[in-house]
């Protein structure tokens, strides 16, 4: 009884009072989100053997034997294509969501910097994507190429297949996050150029061992996998000597 009492007490209540309206928000965006990637799944499930001749062309596999290995796998192929699907569609607009519940919490200049990475992110996501796609189609032609050149014959599994695909590629746009996370880091303070260029050594390990825990099986994959995150991490830091020098000269500006 007197839990009970203390949940009732003027403080809870007032608590309750001042965040219910984000949490009523919240729960609208969730739902909303949810709705979207339910829509997003049913259709890519509705529609998976369009996808998969689509992917079969783009992915050059005419050439090579595709087979299912099981009489129940089109199922779990036709769910997969529908919760990739889902996913790309849904991601977008998940960083979307996020961004505009955070917005009343965000100083003006904090609100401005989100504002303007915004469609960079959904960029980088649908760079890293189609990066990831092409890196299997790429290690996809040198299996054809070379059971070709030594008179083997190729068999290669669509479930598994697609699914590595699948997988390689929404992973790889998730990584291409990167630079977006350092750079709403370094401007809001919680880490300095400095500290970046010092562990610059263990973010290019960590960006290999990203690629290494992908799917793709092989070790020059790895390599490539790994290259644009190293490159986008540079890329990171000249654009943030850039942003302070331009904020520099803005303060000393306003400053005369």
């Amino acid at each position: 009884m007197e839990n009970i009492k203390s949940l009732e007490s003027p403080e809870v209540s007032a608590l309750i009072k001042k965040y219910s309206p984000y949490f009523r928000e919240a729960r609208k965006r969730i739902v909303f989100t949810l709705s979207v990637f339910a829509l997003s799944t049913i259709v890519g499930f509705i529609f998976y053997e369009d996808i998969i001749r689509f992917l079969i062309k783009v992915l050059s596999l005419q050439g090579i034997n595709i087979v299912f290995t099981s009489p129940f796998q089109f199922i779990n192929l036709s769910i997969s294509c529908g919760l990739v699907t889902g996913l790309v569609i849904v991601l977008p607009l998940i960083i979307y969501q996020v961004f505009h519940f955070l917005k009343p919490a965000l100083l003006k200049k904090e609100y401005h910097l989100l504002s303007k990475l915004l469609p960079f992110s959904v960029f980088l996501f649908a760079a890293g994507f189609f990066f990831g796609a092409m890196v299997m189609k790429w290690q996809i032609e040198i299996f054809l190429a070379r059971s070709l050149s030594l008179g083997i014959g190729n068999i290669l599994d669509i479930s598994g297949l697609l699914s590595t695909v699948f997988l390689t590629s929404a992973l790889m746009g998730v990584g291409f996050q990167f630079p977006i996370v350092l750079l709403v880091l370094l401007r809001f303070g919680v880490i300095n150029h400095k500290q970046l260029v010092k562990q610059r050594s263990w973010v290019f390990l960590g960006s290999f061992l990203f690629a290494v825990l992908l799917p793709p099986d092989s070790i020059i994959a790895d390599i490539f996998l790994s290259l644009p995150l190293i490159f986008l991490f540079e890329l990171t830091l000249i654009i943030d000597i850039f942003m302070e020098r331009s904020r520099n000269k803005s303060s000393k500006n306003s400053g005369i």
